[in-house]
Order: C-alpha cells, then structure tokens, then sequence
C-alpha cells in the first residue's frame, strides 16, 4: 500500500491527529493521539504513540484492531496541504518497546515538534516515567482516502437500538472547540470520520452537519471536538458516545457517555502533570499485568 507525496507530506507533517477505534458494542471512540510523523511508506505503515495508561483503550485495539487516523488539522505542524486525509488500517501496539526505539526513533521525533526537553536533575528523573509509559503503536495501511477528491462515507447497514434506549443519556458538551469530527464503523467494518458541524439543542441532542456527507439510518457513533497549541501545550478535549439519526443531509446525535480534559497553557505545568500521570499510568498498567 502506498500513497502519493502530498499524502506523504501529512502524515509526516501533522502534530495531531484523530484516532477512532471500535467499542465492543459495534460503536467508535474518536480521540486525539500524536502522530509524531510516524510512518514508511514503503512498508505501508503509519502510526502514533498512546499511554500505558490508557488500558482500556489498548484493549479495545487489541481485540478489534480495525482503526482509521485522520490527519485533518495543520495548526503548528510542518504541512501545508488542504487535504483531509482519512488511513484505515489494521493496529499493532508495542506495549513493551525497547529502549533503543524509544531513544532513537521516538525521542527524535517528539523533538521535532516539541522541541527539546527539559534537562536536570529534576527533570530527567521526573519524565523518565513518561517516556517510558508512551508506546508505539504500528498500522498497516489497508487503505488510505483524501478529500477533497474521495467519497468517505460508504453505506453501512443501520445498527439495532440499544436495550436502554436511544435518546440523550447524559448532558450535552458544548462541541465550539475548533476540531470536530464524528466517527463510526463502515461497510467493511473499519471506521469512517468525517469533519462535523454541531450544535448542541436545548432537548439534550447534539445537531450535525458534515460537508463530506453522513451515514443514512440509525447507528452508534463516536463525537470528539478539541483544540490545542504549538507542541501541544493548551489541550483540551470533549468526547461522546451516542447514537446518531441521520435522516437527508442531516443528524441527530444523542450523547450517551461523556469525557473531557483539559491541559494548562504552561509547558512547566504541562510537563509536571505528564509526568504525574505517566507515574500513575505506570502503575495501572504493571498492576494488571501482575494480575
């Protein structure tokens, strides 16, 4: 599988980029991951790099590694291409990398769009937890699409309701962050994401719109927006669950489980804060490995 140098240049390029991934319910989770430029061509891989932490997330990957990354957002990142580039492709986490690959290949590349990190005493015994807690994970490229240009949304079959129902389960977050995207499983059981326009309505639901089409029927889907400056200091993200209606050119999106957070613009803060959670992550994770 390869892909053209505009294509190329992206996926190099991006600092951020989406990630959706299945629920075991036939659902999507879409979140922020950082890409670092991970990829080879000529393998036809791409990839990025997650917590230890984030078990629940790895799991889900690891048991359904059906996965798409869109590189859809160019803020403070090295390309400078209008195209919206959705990469479906099959997972393969590293939970446990060796330290000549995280010294040589991901040290390298964070750098370039992080800069340098923070040296000392302190420092290098604080972080030392967080470089160890990222993992790599490897996609191998099944297919790749780009808009303007590519029809991004097949014509899956509509999913049954959930036993609980279909309507609003938790209280709507205000999606005004600039990135939104909506996710959720194709026709060939990878997932789709397009770009969203929403607006959350006084009954609870969440209004769509997508300039690249939505899926016709009844079906789950996953809903992130979120926001972020130069190396990624200032994140903030807001995440659903919930079932979307899409009837014409338009959706309704009922949010059905909530997630938010939001990160200091400092990078000292932001630094401290990594390094507290990758600690904790750590932790988690050897715990249930022990068990």
């Amino acid at each position: 599988m390869s892909w053209s140098d505009e294509v190329d240049a992206v996926i190099d390029g991006d600092l951020t980029a989406g990630l959706a991934y299945v629920t075991p319910a036939g659902g999507v989770v879409v979140t922020a991951v950082a890409p670092i430029g991970l990829h080879d061509r000529a393998a036809g891989t791409v990839g990025f790099t997650t917590s230890l932490g984030f078990g629940k997330k790895l799991e889900r990957i690891k048991r359904n590694p059906k996965v798409a990354l869109v590189y859809h957002a160019r803020e403070h990142g090295f390309a400078d291409s209008d195209l919206y580039v959705l990469v479906q492709g099959v997972a393969r986490p590293t939970t446990d990398p060796d330290r000549d690959y995280i010294e040589n290949v991901i040290k390298p590349k964070a750098e370039r769009f992080m800069g340098p990190p923070k040296r000392g005493v302190f420092w290098d015994r604080w972080l030392q937890a967080y470089y160890a807690d990222r993992v790599p994970v490897t996609v191998e490229v099944e297919r790749v699409l780009t808009w303007p240009g590519d029809s991004l949304v097949s014509a899956p079959a509509p999913q049954a309701p959930p036993k609980n129902g279909t309507g609003p389960r938790v209280k709507a977050l205000t999606m005004d962050l600039p990135h939104r995207l909506l996710g959720w499983v194709g026709a060939n059981g990878f997932p789709e994401v397009v770009p969203a326009d929403a607006q959350t309505a006084a009954d609870g639901w969440i209004e769509l719109e997508s300039k690249l089409g939505l899926p016709t029927g009844e079906r789950r889907a996953g809903l992130l927006a979120h926001d972020y400056n130069a190396k990624l200091v200032g994140l903030e993200a807001r995440q659903h669950t919930g079932w979307l209606t899409v009837e014409g050119s338009r959706g309704r999106y009922a949010p059905h489980t909530v997630s938010k957070f939001k990160a200091p613009a400092n990078k000292t803060l932001l630094l401290l804060g990594n390094g507290f959670l990758a600690r904790r992550g750590l932790r988690k994770a050897r715990r249930a490995a022990a068990t």
